[in-house]
């Protein structure tokens, strides 16, 4: 388990990232949901020991991620948001190259790591071909390959969706879910689908804090008979805006589908079924406006 206690990261510009952080996190997908800025990757570096916190504690498997960095390192995987490359080097060398960083030395054992990662990732049979010339959801493949050297029992990945195609997206959907079976999966994104495709529990986190926590399903249950849905014309946007709690709104056939949360049933609204997203935005809402999540 993965245990985050009070934790506090505010940078030298006077930007506050984390601020009062607490988490138990089990084996499994955990998705961390909140918009850019909300403090997501402060969040993901400083559990993966890239960073210090100003107080608080990461406890991992036993591990003090503050006092033992390189303990935790020797457990972890990472994918970062921004995973760049050698130019020229092929999948299989640049691999290797990274499983020797990591402490394989023992060549036969390396190569059968490697060759096992590449097959587990759907890249064996583009070993020789360059990594920078790959896709976008081979290059995140690669990205996860690159992680789970070493066998690792927490694996960190951070915005690894963003970009890709429906068949890359769902492809690597299925490769965290398989992975998640054996070893702790933070899967850190603001995309909402994302979430409620792979994860039994998730937080949303926004300006640093942890605003809602739990099972998905469990938490958008309780928005049951709270959502409510009109289509209106952009004039009536602003006006409908000023009067109710509108958690999201999204073009259909060049005309504004307002979602709203309200205890009573708005005049001229329908029922809505309650989703993630609604949950996401109606947290995000709460929270912009000075409520209680």
């Amino acid at each position: 388990m993965l245990t985050i206690t009070d934790l506090n990261k505010t940078y030298g510009n006077g930007v506050n990232a984390l601020d009062g952080v607490n988490l138990n996190i089990d084996k499994g997908v955990f998705g961390l949901l909140g918009p850019n800025g909300a403090g997501k990757s402060s969040l993901m570096r400083t559990i993966a020991a890239l960073q210090s916190a100003d107080s608080g504690s990461i406890i991992f498997d036993g591990i003090d991620v503050m006092a033992q960095p390189q303990s935790l390192r020797k457990t972890l995987g990472y994918l970062p948001q921004d995973f760049n490359v050698y130019p020229r080097i092929s999948a299989y060398d640049l691999l290797d190259h990274l499983a020797i960083l990591k402490g394989l030395n023992n060549a036969k054992a390396r190569k059968e790591a490697v060759d096992g990662l590449l097959a587990h990732t759907n890249l064996y049979q583009h070993k020789n071909k360059a990594v920078s010339g790959f896709s976008g959801g081979m290059r995140q493949r690669f990205g996860i390959a690159q992680a789970l050297l070493g066998d690792p029992k927490l694996l960190i990945v951070d915005e690894p969706t963003a970009g890709l195609d429906p068949e890359e997206r769902n492809r690597f959907h299925n490769l965290l879910v398989s992975l998640g079976e054996e070893k702790v999966v933070i899967l850190s994104t603001h995309i909402v689908e994302d979430v409620s495709e792979l994860c039994e529990k998730m937080a949303v986190l926004a300006s640093g804090k942890i605003l809602l926590e739990g099972n998905p399903l469990q938490l958008v249950g309780e928005l049951n008979d709270k959502i409510w849905t009109k289509t209106v014309s952009q004039a009536e946007v602003v006006e409908l805006e000023s009067e109710l709690s509108v958690i999201s709104k999204r073009l259909f056939a060049g005309r504004t589908v307002l979602n709203v949360m309200s205890d009573q049933c708005p005049e001229g609204f329908a029922p809505a079924s309650a989703g993630l997203e609604d949950l996401y935005f109606s947290t995000l809402h709460s929270h912009r406006n000075g409520q209680t999540a």
